[in-house]
């Protein structure tokens, strides 16, 4: 049988690594034909002298001289959109990885699903911001949509393919990030470094912070919605400190079937990957009586506002969505860059929505033009510029 060919859009990342990672312990069933990165290309070229690929793309036209320079000059090295696109529908890869983070990975991931790439998908804002859109073009190539957030894999593996009928509801879980004890005030002060401390994960600087604000767990919501085909109301969240119980399906009958894992992000990138496979993997097993205990809590909405913008965005829908994706983004980087205080997050997205005169989301440049008219004013908000639209 021939190794599958896929393509990974964000291999540097750590969706990135622990895929390549995975796909290291099976040489023989996988080909790794394109890989995608942003601005590390250093690792990018380790990657790729390992891999091998045919085409490697990086975010800036200058780093691409530094890689061509580096690897054999039969690897087809580009750069910035066009290099994405090439990476996720130019070389023939019947899985993609989309593992970039924010809105930059939505038109390559529409071009991987054009060309009748199935999708591994890590990029949640891609059905945050255009859920119809691309769950319509994957019906329309007869392609799969493989979740790869551990709570998305968990409610796939719990659901078991039983119709929709059967289904009451769905319960993502959070860890609660590193602030589930903080009170509001407390909140309103806490440092970069602070916020950067997850309790259990290890993940990209920008999906940290959504954690510890659970805006992380609001997208999440949306993107349940258009995985599984929910209502909004059908989409609940617990507070799960362990991280063991990474989702849970409760049935009509008040019945539940709960997923289990230690929280390793390889686990849900195999099953993605490998699908319908499943393969023993390196990765840490689940010893329920060393945990001892797993607790659950109701998420405090006052302390973590951005879940209910998250919920307001999803039922009030359109391009909705696609501006409350785009003003975290927006606040997200000024908090990193140290701009701006924590709580500003929610506060931001919460008036942009507010301002934001819904549209509907049919096409792709309808959507982009809602992302940018709410970069814009998330910005100026954050600038003390913005005036009601």
């Amino acid at each position: 049988m021939e190794p599958r060919k896929i393509a990974i859009l964000g291999s540097t990342g750590s969706i990135g690594v622990n895929a390549l990672d995975v796909v290291a312990q099976f040489p023989e069933k996988i080909d790794v034909v394109a890989l995608a990165a942003g601005k590390n290309w250093k690792r990018l070229v380790e990657q790729a002298k390992q891999f091998r690929p045919e085409i490697v793309s990086v975010a800036e036209e200058a780093d691409a001289t530094h890689i061509q320079d580096a690897l054999p000059p039969e690897t087809k090295v580009l750069s910035g959109e066009e290099g994405l696109r090439e990476v996720a529908a130019g070389a023939g890869a019947s899985l993609v990885v989309s593992a970039l983070v924010g809105a930059a990975g939505l038109p390559p991931t529409l071009a991987a699903i054009d060309v009748g790439a199935s999708i591994a998908l890590a990029n949640k804002e891609v059905l945050v911001m255009a859920g119809a859109l691309v769950t319509s073009r994957v019906s329309a190539r007869e392609v799969e949509l493989l979740p790869v957030d551990s709570e998305h894999a968990g409610v796939a593996q719990a659901l078991a393919d039983r119709p929709q009928s059967q289904v009451e509801r769905i319960v993502l879980t959070a860890s609660g990030g590193p602030f589930r004890n903080h009170s509001i005030e407390a909140m309103k002060n806490v440092s970069l470094e602070e916020a950067l401390n997850h309790p259990n994960w290890k993940m990209g600087p920008k999906i940290t912070i959504d954690s510890a604000s659970m805006m992380n767990k609001g997208l999440e919501i949306i993107e349940a919605r258009w995985l599984f085909g929910l209502e909004p109301d059908q989409v609940d969240v617990l507070v799960h400190p362990q991280s063991i119980v990474h989702a849970m399906v409760e049935f009509v009958d008040g019945s539940f079937v709960a997923q289990m894992s230690m929280p390793d992000m390889r686990i849900p990138i195999a099953q993605a990957i490998f699908s319908p496979e499943r393969l023993s993997i390196e990765a840490p097993k689940l010893d329920l009586a060393q945990v001892g205990s797993l607790t659950f809590e109701a998420p405090d909405t006052e302390r973590f506002p951005c879940l209910v913008h998250a919920k307001d965005a999803l039922r009030e829908g359109g391009t909705a969505p696609a501006v409350l994706n785009a003003a975290n983004e927006v606040a997200v980087a000024s908090f990193l860059s140290g701009a701006s205080q924590f709580m500003d997050i929610p506060d931001v997205v919460g008036a942009t929505l507010a301002a934001h005169e819904k549209m509907g989301a049919d096409d792709l440049r309808t959507i982009l033009e809602a992302d940018r008219w709410a970069r814009e004013y998330a910005s100026s908000r954050l600038n003390g510029t913005a005036a009601s639209q």
